[in-house]
This record gives structure tokens, sequence and C-alpha cells, in this order.
């Protein structure tokens, strides 16, 4: 069983990049409740009187369920102004967790017909990217993905823009990434999707291997050679595997919350994100989608210290995170000594002091 999270420094203020986040999934549930007045749109009890929702997917009616709330949540988001709240809102939440850098995901084409296109739906939220990274503590960049469930010629398309736009500091694309069901698709067939975001010099960042096994992570391997994988924790059940993933580099993208919420581990005693760390895997925690999950970045490095990891461990979790995301070498360099100094205000006290 998972047991209590010890006390410890204070993990808001650890600083941390954030890897993991989707467009609509990052929305406080406010907001969606806000936009649906707003819009006129109804909500389902899951998202009213009793979220967060209880969820399982790891069988069809269970993702049937998780992708209509997901889908209802993203029909609140109506045009331009709607899409800057979002994109500001995950900003601010971002810093009060401590994050210095967030490579927030997106699918322009779920809001390509508010707003005009494609291309508006990406500029927009590139924009407002660019607008709050230079207000605040948190830089904000862009990852583009392509959806399993839709033909890989359209995820070429998506590619194209995301090279059109790719940079290397706030307000640019970083990334291209593969989401939606991983048990839809072939993956092999998005290949050709990533050599033209690798030739653009973005990183490759495609889920895999959360709802589906070891074999699948391998897979995502051969096929689209990641810089990172969005999950990837099931690799853990095949030492081969693991070993596979530890000598490739690759980087997982581990979001506790996510795996308990959608029934992949019973409880967060059971991610093996201690298997993960032992294997000379880089991990960078993530909250994915704490619209549907209730949980945002903090608690995942929770989950992290209740499965015993120290501060120092923490700490080393969120030195990965900065280390294998896009941010700019200013922004590295500063999390970096600022990861230190938080290990440096006080000894880490002992389970069960304030």
């Amino acid at each position: 069983m998972t047991r209590p999270a010890p006390a410890g420094r204070p993990l808001e203020t650890l600083p941390k990049a954030h890897l993991h986040l989707h467009f609509t999934g990052s929305m406080r549930i406010g907001t969606v409740r806000d936009l649906a007045r707003r819009h006129h749109i109804p909500l389902p009890d899951a998202l009213v009187e009793s979220w967060p929702p209880r969820l399982r997917v790891t069988d069809e009616r269970g993702w049937f369920r998780f992708q209509r709330l997901y889908d209802v949540a993203r029909a609140c988001v109506r045009g331009e102004a709607d899409m800057r709240r979002i994109v500001r809102e995950a900003a601010h939440d971002d810093a009060a967790e401590g994050s210095r850098w967030l490579e927030l995901q997106i699918d322009p084409t779920s809001y390509a017909p508010f707003v005009g296109g494609i291309t508006p739906a990406l500029e927009i939220v590139l924009d407002e990217a660019r607008r709050v990274s230079a207000e605040g503590p948190t830089g904000v960049a862009v990852v583009v993905a392509a959806s399993r469930i839709r033909h890989p010629l359209e995820a070429r398309t998506l590619a194209r823009l995301a090279a059109h736009h790719a940079g290397d500091g706030p307000g640019s694309v970083v990334g291209f990434g593969l989401s939606n069901d991983e048990r839809r698709g072939v993956t092999e067939e998005f290949a050709p999707a990533f050599r033209i975001a690798r030739r653009a010099g973005l990183a490759l960042v495609p889920h895999g291997g959360e709802l589906l096994g070891a074999q699948a992570v391998m897979e995502t391997l051969e096929a689209l050679h990641p810089d990172r994988l969005g999950h990837g924790v099931r690799a853990a059940e095949d030492p081969q595997v693991l070993d596979a993933v530890a000598e490739s580099g690759v980087a997982l993208e581990v979001c506790p919350g996510s795996n308990v919420a959608l029934g992949v581990y019973a409880e967060a005693g059971d991610v093996p994100l201690r298997t993960l760390v032992r294997s000379g895997i880089p991990v960078a925690l993530g909250a994915d989608d704490p619209l549907l999950f209730g949980q945002r970045l903090t608690a995942q490095y929770a989950a992290a210290r209740a499965l015993g990891f120290s501060d120092a461990e923490l700490a080393e979790l969120a030195r990965a995170s900065v280390r294998v995301s896009r941010a700019p070498a200013q922004v590295r360099c500063q999390a970096a000594a600022d990861i230190d100094a938080w290990l440096t205000t006080g000894p880490e006290p002992r389970s069960g002091q304030a």
C-alpha cells in the first residue's frame, strides 16, 4: 500500500519542468464550468457534482466514458478568448507549483473550426504562450500532437505545421507527439510524420506504454525513435525492454495520478517509479490531464515522496525534468542552481515533523 507522504521541504517551491500536460486536460474545473455556462453547453454530473470522475479505461466501455468527458470539455472551448484563457491559466497554475518551463501539448485540429483553421489555432496558442512567458516565471512552449485515431496523413500535415513554427524558446513549437488511445492505429504508420518533425529539430514525444504493455514501448522505440516517451511505465514489466529504454537514453514522462485514475495501477504505490529510476532512465513527472484526474504537478511529486523518495531524490527528478526539456540554456542553468538551493534551505525534516 502507498504510505502517507512524509513531511519534507515544500514541493511547490521545488523548481521543475512540466513536460506532459494536455491543452484541454490542463483546464481548471471552474473554467470548464464557466465556459459551459457561457456557451450554453450542459455538463455531465462527473464534471459538476461528482468531480473528479471515477475512471477506468482498461476496457472499451471505460475508454468511451473517458473520451466522452474529454470531448465535452473540449466542446466548451469555442474561440480565441477561450484558448488564450487556457494557456494563461495553465502557466499561472504551473508557476504556483514551481514549474519554470511548461511544454503544453495540443492537437490544433480540435479547435480549428472556431478560429478559421489549424494554423490560426496553433498561432493563437503560441502568441499567448509568448505573452504569458514574458510576464511570469514560467516559460511556455508547445508540443503539437497528432491523434492515433485519425489517418497518418493528417499527422504529416500537423508535423509540417509544427516544423514551420519550430523554435527554441517560449512561444515556439518545441516538440511533436502522438496521443489518444494507444490501442488504436498502427504505430509505424506514423513514422513519416515523425521524420518530418525530426528534420525540423523538434523533440519527438509520442505516447506509449501506459494502456499497452512493454512490447508497445519497444515498438514505439523502434518505429518512431523518440526523444521522450509519454508514460512508458509498462516497460518495467520486461527487464529486456527496461534495459533497451535505459540504453536508448529516452526519457519517460511518468504521470502517477493518470496511471491510477485510469486503472492501469490500483494505487500510487504500484506505479513502478522506483524501478524506472533505478534502471538509469531519466524520468520527468507530469500531471497529464488534471481536469479529469483532479491532480496537478505537485501532487505527482507528493506521490513519489509517499513511495519513499527523499528530498534529494525528488530534487533529482526535478533536475531530470529540466535536463530533458527543450527549455533554453539560461532557464535550465537557473533552474539547476535553484534546485540546489532548495536542498540547502534546511535539513530534511524527519517523518512526522511539521
